[in-house]
Formats: C-alpha cells, sequence, structure tokens
C-alpha cells in the first residue's frame, strides 16, 4: 500500500479532527483503519471509506452550523 493510498484511507480520520467532534473521531479512525485493512479487496476498502467520509461530513457540518 502506497502513501497515497494510506493517505487516501486516513482522509475521514483526518475530516473528523477537523470537525472537533470527540464523538466523530472514533468511528472515522476505525473506519480508516478498516479501509486500510482491506486495501486488497477493493469493493469492501470503497464501503468502509464512504461509511467514514459520511460521518466525518455530518460532523464537519455540524460543527461549521454550530459556528
Amino acid at each position: 500500500m502506497g502513501v497515497l493510498q494510506i493517505s487516501i484511507a486516513a482522509l475521514p480520520f483526518l475530516l473528523s479532527l477537523a470537525s472537533r467532534s470527540s464523538k466523530a473521531i472514533a468511528p472515522c479512525l476505525l473506519t480508516s483503519i478498516f479501509t486500510a485493512l482491506l486495501g486488497e479487496e477493493p469493493h469492501r476498502a470503497v464501503m468502509a471509506w464512504c461509511v467514514g467520509v459520511l460521518i466525518a461530513a455530518v460532523a464537519l457540518r455540524e460543527w461549521l452550523r454550530a459556528a
């Protein structure tokens, strides 16, 4: 797994850190780990990544809405 693939897999976790919501950090970290581990099976990795990005996007939207 290359550096680019790992950075893409970590994107949900990084987005959740930007949202500053402690409730979203743990699930996004887990989905990022699952995405990296499932890198050999692209369909499963994409599903885990999409779930993580969705959680992070909702947390980021709520943080921006409250600000």
